[in-house]
Parts: C-alpha cells; structure tokens; sequence
C-alpha cells in the first residue's frame, strides 16, 4: 500500500460517524447490511448523512455498495482494512518480528465470512 492510499484509508475513518460505520460494516461482515439499517443503528441517523459518510468511505476505497432490489448494501472491504494495519505493523522491530509478518498475513486472509472453526466454535458455545 502506498503511503498516499494509507492516508485517505486513516482520514476516512478519522471521523467518528465514518469509523462507527465500519465497525457496524465489519460486524455485518461479507453480507453487508443495508444503508437504512446504517442510519438505524447510529442512533436513527438522517439517511442524507449516512449517504454523505458512506460515500467518503466508498472514496477511499475502504466500503463497496450493491443494489438489491430497492435497498443499497454496503460492504467493508476487508482486503483493504488489512492493507491499512499491514501498513502501521509492517516495519515492526525493524521489519524482523515473526509475530507482526504472522499476523498480517492472517489478517489479509480474511474475507468477512466465518470460517468452519469459527463456526463449530459458536455452535458449540449455544448448544
């Protein structure tokens, strides 16, 4: 990631609206979740605010949209969150920590779907 696309990812989500919302987008996960349901969930937010918010992200290349139906669905795009923390952990301890290259690497794998161990983990949790 080059240092320019890493400041328009942080500045994005520099302002508490734009960071909420990809908290909410992360938690939806690949699904998404719809721009009526955004405003819901940040407080029955007005719709032309979240718009205004959503379309920064969108711009910064970290949120992607798709129409169903009447509904607009924003997504995270994960690839990109893990570019921003590869960014920041990338040289850490001088660029020699197995720990840090360990855990970029498992944050660029993830795709916003649970995976079978996160799965069985939850099911055995609720039975």
């Amino acid at each position: 990631m080059l240092e320019k696309q890493a400041l328009a990812g942080f500045a994005a989500i520099s302002q508490e609206t734009r960071l909420r919302i990809v908290r909410l987008l992360v938690v939806a996960g690949a699904g998404g979740m719809a721009s009526g349901d955004i405003a819901a969930k940040l407080d029955n937010a007005a719709p032309s605010r979240v718009s205004f918010h959503l379309g920064h992200l969108e711009q910064a290349g970290l949120v992607t949209s798709r129409r169903d139906g009447k509904q607009i669905i924003y997504s995270v795009i994960f690839p990109a969150l893990s570019d921003l923390v590869a960014f920041l952990m990338h040289d850490c301890c001088e660029g020699h920590c197995k720990y840090c290259d360990r855990a970029i690497a498992l944050f660029a794998k993830c795709t916003g779907n649970p995976t079978y161990e996160d799965r069985e983990a939850t099911n055995a949790k609720n039975a």
